[in-house]
């Protein structure tokens, strides 16, 4: 099983530093780079993984993991990468790694471009699932990731990766179905999406989107070999999305406080630092 106190108090730290950079220790950094559909996130840790900084901005250049808009990507990216590096008192962010949702490897070549294009040396790529395991550390059970755009999920067994998978269905699907509820724009959606209180008025409205979301997986798991889910993922910010996932899928479903973070932070510990 998960130590859920531990991950809660290791994003705590990560949700900190978005405000606050902390002194590292040693003379290696890390990042992570999280390329994702609604956000784009950059984590900093030392190299032992203690949290330094973060940044983050909200992005609509890519689709379903894919990026759309290269020249955007990379604009963003550029900039979270100078405020971090004032941040850090000048000093240069070189290596990074990267992650794709499971199942689209295709591309990694582009995600990859963004990165060196924006003065990042790509040491590690590696899938969101498998990255957020690097901060849930648990040997049996199933990594969910709900982004923007997919819905994804690692099956472990002894802690070693034996499934991906990877579906459309995410948050923006939320947005849509709030935008079409309350006739407002897209934008508009996205607010009320994240605003928590409002999450008991809108659960019922996208309560179908998310059942989707949990048939995705109940598709892939065997619940006679797997009995628990290990939430993660911005859409998971959703709250009482993990009762929609336990009562669908018959699965122990368990969700950090802060499960948005969880995949860039697991994104960066894997970066190897030179």
């Amino acid at each position: 099983m998960m130590d859920l106190e531990r991950v809660n108090e290791y994003m705590r730290r990560i949700e900190a530093s978005e405000k606050e950079t902390f002194k590292p220790v040693g003379s290696k950094l890390k990042v992570g780079l999280d390329l994702g559909t609604a956000f784009i996130v950059l984590v900093v840790l030392d190299e032992e993984d203690n949290p330094i900084a973060c940044e983050k901005q909200a992005a609509s250049v890519l689709r379903d993991g894919i990026v759309v808009d290269y020249t955007g990507a990379l604009a963003i990216v550029r900039e979270l990468k100078a405020k971090l590096e004032k941040r850090l008192g000048g000093r240069e962010l070189i290596n990074c790694a990267i992650a794709m949702p499971a199942g689209t490897e295709s591309s990694m070549k582009t995600h990859s471009y963004v990165a060196e294009g924006a003065g990042f040396e790509v040491t590690n790529v590696l899938d969101e699932p498998t990255a957020a395991n690097s901060i849930y550390q648990i040997e049996n059970g199933v990594v969910v990731d709900i982004g923007g755009g997919t819905t994804g999920l690692a099956i472990l067994r002894d802690r070693k990766v034996v499934q991906i998978e990877d579906e459309p269905t995410g948050g923006t699907h939320v947005s849509l179905v709030l935008a079409g509820n309350y006739h407002i724009t897209f934008a508009e959606a996205e607010v009320i999406k994240q605003d928590y209180s409002k999450h008991r008025e809108i659960l019922p409205i996208v309560k179908a989107v998310v059942e989707k979301m949990a048939s995705i997986v109940k598709k892939y798991v065997d619940p006679k070999q797997m009995d628990t889910l290990y939430l993660c993922g911005g859409t998971c910010c959703l709250t009482g999305i993990e009762q929609i996932f336990e009562k669908e899928t018959g699965l122990t479903t368990i969700k950090p406080e802060n499960p948005f973070l969880v995949t860039p932070a697991g994104i960066a510990i894997n970066c190897v630092a030179g």
